[in-house]
């Protein structure tokens, strides 16, 4: 049994996999780089699915009061006709909404309560310099001088994951998709009661609640290259994308990007690995299974690998093998998110088959629903 846990990474992912640990009595220690322990980005917009996994770490309700929950996601012309409210299956409880819309620091400041109040040690502006594996643990050197040895070390320390490449030198590195996408934070119109999403050609906007008074702005865009871009046009780029769809709503919403919306732009790459783990370390999230947002479903892949793994390890029968049972019983689910995410972005910048499209959306949402 892992009685000594290190976590190196205090994302959505680690921070879950830190509370379950914890919760199963589970000494737990947890390291991030950034000082402030903060989490960038705007809006995020969360399946029912990751209302489940919530449920299971004990913080649905606390994430509930910050969050913005409905059900549905409209789906409008570019004039704003209505086409069809997709459904979304209340998974977490017939008293809890099928889907939210959250600003991502206030589900990381959500989690990163639970983390501490579950007894977690955390230290932050810390990362690992060194890990060493023996035959009884891992020992890690740290960037402050501290050392440590632990039975197990988990990595979800994210995309551009240090872990990953001490552990696995020749992994490959992510993968960029050929698409960006914009996000921005806005004032929310009365109108917008749910996830709101306009079928362009090419340009598919949409807006989700992310509480009362707000929203977030999120704008896939094609783009050849994997570069970055000079924000003092951001505001004025993401006007054009909006400039094509009539409907006076989205209008509205154009008109009212500035200097304060937070505007960001993220290229977005993916990442699959073979092998999850070797000895008693291993990768969770996106450093071992990073996704496109396709699916909106990258954070609640990473938060239910945190489940599973503890789960697993307090099954017994050793780490190495708690350790493959926690690979055999994710790979499918998180092969299936990063791989169709990956195809719908294809099938978009192509301007492929929608029935494909629309077909693989079904399929995944109805997988996604699925216990994991």
């Amino acid at each position: 049994m892992a009685k000594k846990t290190l976590v190196i990474g205090g994302g959505f992912a680690g921070m879950a996999a830190a509370i379950e640990l914890a919760k199963r009595g589970m000494q737990v220690e947890l390291v991030e780089i950034d000082p402030g322990w903060r989490a960038y980005g705007a809006g995020i917009s969360l399946g029912g699915a990751t209302l489940r996994a919530l449920k299971t770490l004990g913080v649905l309700d606390a994430f509930l009061r910050v969050a913005h929950g409905s059900d549905g996601v409209d789906i409008r012309t570019p004039a704003g006709a209505l086409i069809s409210q997709l459904p979304t299956p209340r998974l977490a409880g017939p008293d809890v909404p099928g889907g939210a819309g959250v600003m991502r620091p206030v589900l990381a400041g959500v989690l990163a309560a639970a983390t501490r109040a579950a007894g977690v040690a955390v230290r932050l502006g810390v990362t690992f310099s060194s890990i060493s594996q023996t035959e009884t643990g891992v020992d890690v050197a740290f960037t402050d001088g501290g050392t440590g040895r632990y039975d197990l070390l988990i990595g979800a320390d994210g995309l551009y994951s240090k872990v990953r490449t001490s552990l696995f030198p020749d992994a490959p590195a992510p993968s960029y998709s050929g698409q960006g996408v914009w996000r921005a934070v806005l004032p929310r119109p009365p109108e917008i009661e749910r996830c709101t999403m306009w079928m362009g050609d090419r340009v598919k906007p949409g807006v989700n609640p992310v509480s009362a008074e707000e929203m977030y702005l999120f704008v896939t865009e094609d783009r050849a290259a994997h570069e970055r871009l000079d924000p003092a046009g951001f505001v004025d780029h993401l006007r054009a994308l909006l400039a094509p769809f009539p409907d006076p709503a989205l209008q509205a919403i154009r008109a009212q990007l500035g200097a304060r919306s937070q505007i960001i732009y993220r290229p977005l790459e993916g990442l699959l690995l073979k092998s999850w783990y070797q000895g008693s370390v291993v990768l969770v999230g996106d450093a071992v299974h990073a996704t496109t947002p396709h699916l909106a479903s990258g954070a609640c892949i990473g938060i239910e690998d945190g489940i599973v793994l503890a789960e697993e390890l307090a099954g017994g029968g050793g780490i190495e093998a708690a350790l493959a049972r926690f690979q055999a019983r994710r790979w499918e689910r998180c092969r299936m998110v990063v791989e169709n995410s990956a195809r719908l972005g294809v099938i978009e910048r192509t301007g492929g088959d929608k029935a494909e499209h629309a077909r693989i959306m079904r399929d995944s949402h109805q997988a996604l629903a699925a216990p994991i």
